[in-house]
């Protein structure tokens, strides 16, 4: 079977594919003071619990460190297992239609890759996790570039690191928009105020794109907001991987 990796800034989830049937799934979280030693011995425990046999790895990062020990771990437990890590150099078939290419992130082109290649386009990903990232798509499957917001969970840190009276609280939907107490002011504050940026972001995307065949909501904490979030057509908590599994066959 085909291991993918996709390992973000505070999540790191990995999957099986048998062709293109997803098999097995996990999301751990990722350390980048985690060594090649200690890498090695959780992604073969997962792999080892369900019998898994590995055949080729694709992998993607947008973490410096932990990419660096992947490599190592990739090396010494896996050497003799095709890889394919996606970065410069590596067949994507992604234009990318920006300023600066290299500082795009790879989980982007490989969303842009895998939201175009199943839905077509215009399009927009939008990877709702520590950060909210944009990606939007041209008709011709193009890169266009996107935008960032923090995320969720880093806002309320915020939040609850600068406000003396306020706390963290679970990110859930709240009875209500006003909030009775302070812990459901925190949550109507987040759920139908990330739910009006994700939309208004969208809206002005589509106004200088055109009509949209489709925005496709991923990541972490996409499940907390997405059914207040009008302009959200699909939910792919799989895309990233998705991708890389396309990503492979286009290189091997």
């Amino acid at each position: 079977m085909l291991l993918c990796i996709d390992i973000g800034n505070t999540n790191t989830v990995l999957a099986t594919f048998d062709g293109d049937k997803l098999v097995h799934s996990w999301r751990i979280k990722t350390d980048a003071r985690s060594t090649a030693d200690e890498m090695g011995l959780i992604y073969r425990g997962l792999l080892a619990g369900d019998a898994v046999e590995i055949t080729g790895v694709a992998a993607c990062s947008t973490v410096p460190a932990a990419l660096r020990s992947l490599r190592m771990m990739l090396t010494r437990y896996y050497g003799d297992v095709p890889t394919v890590i996606v970065e410069p150099g590596v067949k994507t078939g992604v234009q990318l239609a920006i300023d600066n290419p290299k500082e795009v992130g790879p989980d982007r082109v490989v969303n842009t890759l895998a939201a175009y290649t199943i839905y077509g386009g215009p399009s927009i990903v939008v990877d709702i996790g520590t950060t909210n990232t944009f990606d939007v798509i041209s008709a011709r499957g193009e890169f266009l570039g996107g935008a960032f917001t923090p995320g969720i969970e880093i806002s309320f840190d915020a939040l609850a690191a600068r406000a003396a009276q306020l706390r963290k609280v679970e990110p859930a939907k709240p009875r209500s928009v006003i909030g009775k107490n302070t812990v459901e002011c925190l949550q109507a504050g987040m759920y139908f105020g990330y739910a009006g940026l994700i939309d208004h972001i969208i809206d002005r995307m589509s106004e200088e794109l055109g009509p949209l065949r489709a925005v496709i909501a991923t990541g972490g904490l996409a499940p907390v907001v997405i059914d207040e979030c009008r302009t959200i057509t699909h939910h792919e908590p799989m895309i990233t991987l998705i991708g890389l599994r396309m990503v492979y066959e286009r290189n091997t």
